[in-house]
């Protein structure tokens, strides 16, 4: 069950964020200090989760210049929805649902809401007919009471008529009536809801719906507690950091016949295991200093009590030692991102263990590292966590921005009290200060791979720049042949849906023109910037215009038989053109016979860029004639 969407209303500085939508892996909230990217995070972790201290309270959270005129506007403020949410079921848990309960389920998309009072709204769109024709099928109905099933439409009328079943004394139906009323309490599980609506939600609640656990400094251990305080006192009445403390002393089999055992060596052995096993998980991913690891001990500390007598409690102590340095410290003496490692993995390790869906919402994380530190933990999330669970992260940092995955970042702008802070996916903010980590990744990027010219032909991916500079450079040697002007700087920028995050932060800057395939979603933002007058719609050039068809990709500029080649090569297979037909885009077609969503572009390019010498004299006429009409067309755009 994955989420999908979310709108925040009328909490601290969001009026009204707009709908987002919600990567399925890893979505990055970026805006500037006091954009309101922490507020966003506090009211979709207040939606659901089983950490303390959750609850929407009027005079913190709603909007302080509205409280008092919505108020004598006559608006009930325990009623205002703040938080929305869409999620969708996955195909497997729609089949487990369908199981039990029939094809109950219209939309595999399931709405939940909860207002300032704490009431839970929810919405599953079901069929109810479905799920009693599912459940009667299971039945032996004697004839006499046929009847009376035709007439049942709703989950009370159904219990209705159990019970009247179990009662009857209808010849045929013995093996039935004993057992009708103890099945439908299994299908039903503990739900007690009067519709198939609210059992369906309660089913999903309990087994699909992820819980949001939300992470940020000061949840990161202390240097010493006490353990009987710490195990003993309610969470909602501890510290963000004590709650990690807690949890990392039930990781070690925390209770008072064993930590606070007379045997200090049965108490220090387990802390030890538990944190040597945190500590490897932190070094896989912590290039920063690998000879670290964490030594927890616990200690007898005297203290004197208000009574003037004194008394002794256990005390856990962390420390980090050093094996460059030879030495141990504090942990909270010890590097602000070794702390904030190692204090994550603790405090979601209860959730790791315990198997139960999540949603990772991290605030801030790494904001005191060096850049190296900060990748090494954009690799951390994509590589640990992002795999098994969704990841919302806030952040203001260039180096937390991944610039081959723009499709990721939502923008967190606050537009004064009239507005609110609103959060979108569209780079076209007039906010230079909100743009700049994205434009600091993207430009630490191109730095690093890319030579950026006067003018720049902006195509998908390394494929493009393959085909366009290999047969440009091979007409260049052929008399009249129409070649890409020598102006040209092929600019590779890594996906179509890259494409416009790229113009729409360098195009004020840089003269670009973009060569796009036909069809793709990424092109009505295009429109969008070019309507803003970012760039020209003349220079966006798409490869349906060259070769008369809606849709196209840049292989389809290749006779059939050419690319082809190309192909087999790299896949070894043996396609030929009359498995073909020329309806849709090749690659489309392609990608079905080898029975991949997508393959991987780059091979065929590959294959003529390692034969270019025996392959481009073979091609067509066909094939060098739509380039040229292509190269054509992009030198046009150097006039306008």
């Amino acid at each position: 069950m994955k989420l999908i969407s979310v709108q925040v209303k009328k909490f601290r500085n969001i009026l009204d964020s707009t709908v987002v939508p919600i990567q399925d892996n890893i979505t990055c909230l970026v805006g500037k200090n006091e954009s309101g990217k922490t507020t966003f995070m506090h009211a979709l972790w207040r939606l659901h989760t089983t950490q303390p201290n959750t609850d929407f309270i009027i005079q913190s959270h709603y909007p302080a210049w509205l409280e008092k005129s919505d108020k004598l506007r006559g608006e009930n403020l325990e009623e205002v929805v703040p938080i929305f949410a869409t999620y969708k079921l996955s195909p497997e848990e729609i089949s487990e649902i369908t199981n039990r309960f029939g094809s109950v389920i219209v939309s595999d998309e399931v709405e939940l809401s909860r207002n300032y009072k704490g009431t839970v709204l929810y919405s599953v769109k079901t069929d109810e007919a479905k799920f009693i024709k599912h459940f009667i099928g299971k039945l032996k109905i004697p004839a006499d009471m046929k009847d009376k099933v035709k007439g049942i439409s709703h989950l009370k009328e159904l219990k209705e008529f159990i019970k009247e079943f179990e009662k009857s004394e209808a010849e045929g139906a013995a093996d039935s009536k004993t057992n009708a009323e103890k099945l439908l309490k299994e299908v039903l599980g503990d739900s007690a809801g009067d519709n198939i609506e609210k059992v369906v939600w309660d089913f999903i609640e309990k087994n699909y719906l992820p819980v949001f656990f939300y992470y940020n400094q000061y949840s990161e251990l202390p240097y010493s507690v006490d353990i009987r305080k710490i195990l003993t006192t309610n969470p909602s009445n501890l510290s963000d950091g004590e709650v990690t403390a807690r949890i990392f002393l039930k990781l070690a089999a925390a209770d008072d016949n064993f930590l606070l055992n007379a045997d200090y060596e049965k108490r220090k052995r387990e802390l030890e295991n538990v944190a040597n096993a945190i500590t490897s998980d932190v070094l896989k991913y912590w290039s920063q200093n690998k000879q670290l690891r964490v030594t927890p001990d616990i200690t007898l500390k005297t203290q004197n009590n208000q009574n003037g007598q004194t008394s002794v409690i256990n005390e856990l102590l962390i420390r980090v030692w050093d094996d460059r340095h030879l030495l141990s410290l504090p942990i909270t003496e010890h590097s602000t991102g070794f702390q904030w490692f190692f204090s994550f993995l603790v405090a979601f390790s209860e959730y790791e263990i315990n198997k139960r869906p999540v949603v990772i919402l991290l605030d801030e994380p790494a904001l005191g590292l060096h850049a190296k530190a900060q990748a090494d933990f954009l690799k951390f999330i994509e590589e640990r966590l992002a795999v098994n669970w969704q990841v919302i992260y806030t952040t203001h940092s260039p180096f937390m921005v991944q610039p081959d995955h723009l499709e990721r970042v939502r923008l967190v702008e606050d537009k004064g009290k009239e507005i609110g802070a609103v959060i979108s996916g569209d780079v076209m903010s007039t906010d230079p200060d909100t743009l700049f980590p994205l434009q600091g990744a993207l430009g630490y990027d191109i730095a690093q791979h890319l030579f950026i010219s006067p003018h720049n032909l902006v195509v998908e991916g390394l494929s493009d720049y393959t085909y366009l500079s290999l047969i440009s450079t091979y007409l260049s040697a052929k008399d009249g042949k129409k070649i890409l002007d020598s102006r040209w700087s092929i600019v590779p920028v890594g996906g179509a849906d890259a494409i416009p995050t790229f113009v729409a932060l360098l195009g004020h800057h840089l003269d670009v023109t973009v060569l796009v395939d036909s069809g793709k979603s990424g092109n009505q933002r295009l429109l969008a910037i070019a309507n803003k007058g970012i760039l020209l719609k003349s220079k966006i050039l798409n490869i349906g215009e060259i070769i008369k068809r809606k849709f196209g990709d840049i292989e389809d500029l290749f006779d059939v038989k050419d690319y082809l080649e190309l192909f087999n090569r790299a896949y070894a297979t043996a396609t030929k053109p009359s498995d073909l037909n020329a309806n849709e885009p090749i690659v489309n077609q392609l990608a079905r016979i080898l029975n991949v969503e997508r393959y991987d572009h780059g091979k065929p390019a590959d294959i003529l860029l390692k034969h270019r010498d025996e392959l481009l004299p073979t091609f067509s006429d066909k094939t060098f004639e739509n380039f040229e009409r292509l190269f054509e067309n992009v030198n046009k755009t150097l006039e306008a």
